[in-house]
């Protein structure tokens, strides 16, 4: 049977399965799409998802389940709202497994379905049902999920979804995976099965900080006299990136910002995010929901793999955030182990509020800290000024080379979107977004791009977050990144998420031919053969024939700069008609 010109109305089948509680449970909660790749193992809830429950969530196809966790990753990053991505037994599991992983790292709700079996053997079809079986099937994904349950009997669903939504939603956020058995699923239902009751609090109320431990932090901070503001999460919620802004001003202490999330205007006076001297005559560094301490306060040598410190002896610390909460005993994605001397555990959205209220108590009678704190200000206004200014100068160098420079892409696209409601993806252009772009409000950005093979994926839920407010998502995609999954191409088409893609094309991966021209470089062997496993070349992929393909428009390969600005007029044009569309503009290497 094909598929029907005209697609006929949801029927809702007179008996009840299994499968409709699951379905019932997606709508109390509000879970608006299911990313997914298709799988019989959950037939029977695909069956009551597009017919008992008229199609909610939204079916999302995707071609690859890691496409699909993706998507769900950025949909969770942008929106702070979860998503479903449904994975097909045990091989999709796998499947999905490296995205499953990023998504844990990054801190982002998925809520993930999985099925199996089924558990009762008498029900097994011969041969693909024992081999896309496992026994706790969720211990392939446990090490990195903050629960993972299958629940038995149907009776038991309600609770386990109850509970995984909560560990989900609960800071710090991240995916669980729920398992539901193929026969549960398919079973008629013989009674009625309560969903949680309407009163339940889903998630509870966040980590507050002890009073005692936060006044302590306000005399170390009053008492200083050059802090530093250190923060990666603290933008998970739009209030926090409000209330850094308040609690810098009220300080008048820079901040560097780690960017997994905007947690600071990018044009703000104080922002000195990107200039690591900082940290060189700090007195206190005070870190806000950072992991991440040990990059931004070290020089690396890469080649030697030494670390010198930046940070002065006799500075303090001051960390206020999850600490090792939700620390994994397999991946060490912890980091290295801060020797803080103030330790706080609390949600910086309700720390940060509190520890400005303190400081302004005490700036209503410090005169001194208050001077203090304005000398500050007005002394880091001069340095982001300054800094701001030598990044411009060197964005116009080489500025009409060929192949295109960084600093002039990222300058020709922010002349042709900054009059729009934009919003940027994943990738900054090696942090040249963030130096030339205005980042004024906490939707512009959801974080930096993780590891390859995961910015088109997320950057396709960053822009399904943002269809709906008509805005205009951007994606500066690395070559070799879209090479993992060109396919997903197809999925913004299909489900109609008008996205810009700006390719990043130096048809290399280059990070990895940087770190063998470092080899060469050390050992004395030859640079000129550091290319060799690196350079996506001989052929180059055809990034615009391919996009087209999947029902995109496109243009390229760009190689003269002079041609970007009127190929992205045209590109964001068709974006505003609804369409995606794909700019292959080749650039130089770094």
């Amino acid at each position: 049977m094909g598929k029907p010109k005209k697609t006929p109305a949801a029927v809702k089948p007179k008996e009840r399965w299994g499968a409709d509680v699951i379905v019932d449970l997606l709508h109390r909660y509000q879970l608006p799409y299911a990313a997914l790749n298709p799988g019989a193992s959950y037939r029977g809830l695909h069956d009551s998802i597009v017919n008992y429950g008229n199609n909610t969530p939204v079916m999302m196809l995707c071609q690859h389940e890691e496409t699909a966790v993706q998507i769900a990753h950025g949909y969770g990053k942008a929106s702070g709202k979860p998503m479903v991505a449904i994975l097909h037994n045990l091989v999709g599991l796998l499947h999905a497994n490296m995205a499953v992983y990023y998504a844990y790292i990054d801190r982002a709700p998925i809520f993930i379905v999985g099925a199996t079996g089924p558990m009762d053997e008498t029900k097994r079809r011969p041969r693909i049902d024992w081999i896309h079986s496992a026994q706790s099937q969720g211990a392939a994904v446990r090490e990195y999920t903050k629960w993972d349950y299958q629940p038995t009997t149907v009776d038991g669903v309600p609770e386990a979804f109850a509970r995984a939504y909560s560990v989900m939603m609960t800071e710090p956020r991240g995916p669980v995976y729920m398992c539901y058995d193929a026969w549960l699923q398919e079973k008629p239902l013989e009674h009625a099965v309560p969903l949680p009751p309407e009163t339940f609090q889903t998630v509870p109320a966040p980590i507050a900080p002890d009073p005692v431990a936060l006044a302590k932090a306000t005399d170390t901070l009053v008492a200083a006299k050059r802090p530093v503001i250190l923060t990666e999460y603290v933008g998970r919620d739009p209030k926090g990136f409000e209330a850094l802004v308040k609690l810098a001003e009220t300080l008048g202490a820079p901040v560097y910002d780690l960017n997994m999330r905007l947690n600071f205007p990018g044009k703000h006076p104080l922002n000195l995010s990107m200039a690591k001297d900082i940290f060189r005559d700090a007195d206190v560094v005070l870190c806000l929901d950072v992991r991440d301490w040990e990059r931004p306060t070290t020089s690396l040598t890469s080649t030697t793999r030494e670390l010198v410190s930046l940070v002065p002896k006799g500075c303090q610390w001051i960390d206020i955030g999850f600490g090792d909460l939700n620390i994994s005993a397999w991946a060490m994605d912890y980091q290295r182990l801060l020797y803080a001397d103030q330790r706080i555990i609390a949600d910086t959205t309700v720390a940060i509020p509190a520890l400005t209220a303190l400081l302004k108590q005490r700036a209503r009678k410090d005169e001194t800290f208050v001077g203090r704190a304005a000398k500050r200000s007005a002394a880091t206004g001069r340095k982001h000024a300054a800094l701001r200014a030598q990044w411009a100068l060197e964005a116009k160098v080489d500025w009409d080379a060929s192949p295109t420079t960084l600093p002039r892409l990222a300058s020709e696209v922010w002349d042709a979107i900054k009059d729009e409601d934009w919003v940027l993806t994943a990738g900054t252009l090696e942090d040249w977004t963030r130096k030339l772009w205005n980042f004024d409000k906490p939707y512009r950005h959801a974080g930096k791009s993780l590891g390859t093979a995961t910015q088109f994926g997320i950057s396709l839920g960053v822009a399904l977050a943002h269809r709906d407010q008509g805005r205009l998502v951007v994606d500066i995609q690395p070559d070799g990144d879209l090479m993992f999954d060109a396919g997903a191409l197809w999925v913004a088409a299909k489900h109609k998420i008008p996205m810009l893609v700006v390719m990043y094309n130096n048809r290399a991966y280059f990070n990895d031919w940087e770190h063998q021209i470092r080899m060469a470089k050390q050992r004395g062997t030859p640079v000129e053969r550091a290319y060799i496993g690196m350079d996506l070349d001989d052929p180059p992929p055809d990034f615009a024939s391919l996009a087209r393909s999947m029902g995109w428009y496109a243009e390229g390969p760009i190689e003269n700069p002079g041609d970007i600005a009127a190929a992205l007029k045209r590109a964001i044009a068709e974006v505003k008609a609804g369409r995606p569309a794909l700019l292959d503009t080749i650039t130089q290497k770094r």
